[in-house]
């Protein structure tokens, strides 16, 4: 899943700070951090390996793997951020942008803890507000070009937001079939790190 998801399967201001960060260290770091951004940390990878085991995800795979082949899992991650953005039984407009807000409050409150490489990304992140406007469909191509310009061999022209379009339908299915159990892995996975403390 991509920021948005992430940030929505969170259950505490550290873990915000912990789901944000985990691809920005390496897995011995983990340790070097407290215990409510350990287990954003924790959850964020539990959510990325229920992830790619799901169904439903692998479905959605075939719209993107005959144009990036091995990067199709990247371009799911960030298309099931629109259609979270979207779901409005989960949060209203209104309540997703406050989240977006208290998103970024949070990750600059722990500034201390963040990565350098991560800080200079939430600058962009928070300025242009990303998190909120993954709903829109220029939103989601912005990103969509953000992998692609990251990634090393994939050409920068390739019609990713075009198949992206065209298969809407398809995904927003794939979707309503995948991020309920996703909610509920997470919640569960949560609870496990509760009784931990």
């Amino acid at each position: 899943m991509n920021y948005l998801a992430h940030s929505f399967l969170t259950f505490t201001d550290g873990q915000i700070v912990g789901q944000f960060i985990a691809d920005f260290i390496r897995n011995k770091e983990r340790f070097s951090f407290p215990k409510n951004i350990r287990d954003g940390i924790t959850l964020h990878r539990a959510v990325d390996t229920f992830t790619d085991s799901h169904p439903a995800i692998h479905e959605a795979k075939k719209v993107f793997a005959p144009l990036v082949r091995l990067y199709a899992g990247a371009f799911v991650d960030v298309s099931m951020d629109y259609f979270v953005a979207n779901d409005l039984s989960l949060n209203s407009l209104a309540e997703w942008k406050a989240h977006s807000l208290r998103v970024y409050r949070v990750l600059n409150e722990h500034h201390e803890w963040l990565p350098e490489n991560f800080i200079k990304m939430l600058a962009k992140m928070e300025q242009d507000d990303w998190l909120y406007n993954y709903r829109e469909d220029w939103g989601i191509k912005f990103s969509i070009q953000n992998v692609l310009n990251k990634a090393k061999y994939l050409d920068k022209d390739i019609p990713v937001f075009e198949a992206f379009l065209h298969h809407k339908d398809f995904l927003q299915e794939c979707y309503n079939d995948f991020f309920p159990d996703l909610l509920a892995h997470a919640k569960g996975v949560n609870t496990l790190l509760q009784l931990e403390d």
